[in-house]
């Protein structure tokens, strides 16, 4: 096999725990937009083009509302908001890759896309293009699949919590984040992006909140001392 295929399946078992998490969400979402007025084309059409679960729901429901237009877009610039510090922080991960190809990257850019290229830049892998769609492409060709699917179906989904399924994508996001424990600042920045969230929710709320956690924790972030490096520490003289 050559290394291009073999990186590019490698982002395929990668993307696996993601596509089962995320199943029941990608299924749900297409049994509401029908609910909510859309039809199968449009509701598979919202998955292709958005690509984004949470902004997906907060659109249904807010086109739902009959709000003004420029209200949902800026609700879901909200949600979204991450992933501008998303793309901004991968960006130096992808190196010298031309920009056109950094802009496909970041169309498929989620949540757990971002940090699993995180924790590969950590492991001294190259964040290569092929790894990268490898990665992306089942995720996304398979959200859109279950949003076909739970058009179609709808009715028999009606109710994940019932199941105990709704629970698995935010078990998986919470591994995301522990797999970052050993960063140097991440109990206070994860302290402070919890509360800026919990905050946001009661005062703001939803979906400001997801926004205003980022925010603080960035902010922390910025605050606290740089981590030392190698480079930083003072050789200890050798006693007689």
């Amino acid at each position: 096999m050559s290394p291009s295929r073999s990186e590019f399946f490698e982002g395929v078992r990668a993307s696996l725990p993601i596509v089962a998490a995320a199943a029941p969400f990608g299924l749900l979402f297409g049994a509401l937009a029908v609910d909510n007025g859309l039809t199968v084309g449009e509701a598979v059409l919202m998955s292709a083009l958005v690509f984004a679960g949470a902004s997906q729901m907060v659109g249904l429901e807010l086109f739902s509302a009959h709000v003004a237009p420029w209200i949902i877009v800026l609700s879901v610039f909200a949600v979204n908001f991450r992933h501008v510090l998303y793309s901004a922080a991968l960006g130096r991960r992808l190196g010298l890759m031309p920009g056109w190809q950094k802009g496909v990257a970041f169309f498929f850019l989620t949540d757990p896309q971002y940090a699993a290229s995180e924790a590969r830049a950590d492991a001294k892998i190259p964040v290569t293009l092929v790894w990268y769609m490898g990665m992306a492409l089942p995720i996304y060709v398979l959200w859109v699949l279950e949003a076909w699917i739970g058009a179609l179906f709808g009715s028999l989904i009606t109710d994940p919590a019932a199941f105990g399924i709704d629970f698995l994508l935010p078990i998986y996001f919470l591994g995301l984040v522990l797999g970052f424990r050993a960063r140097s600042g991440f109990l206070p920045v994860v302290i402070a992006s919890g509360l800026g969230s919990i905050a946001g929710f009661y005062t703001v709320g939803s979906p400001w909140h997801v926004s205003l956690g980022a925010i603080a924790g960035v902010i922390v972030a910025m605050l606290l001392p740089p981590a030392a490096t190698a480079h930083d520490v003072e050789p200890v003289e050798a006693t007689p």
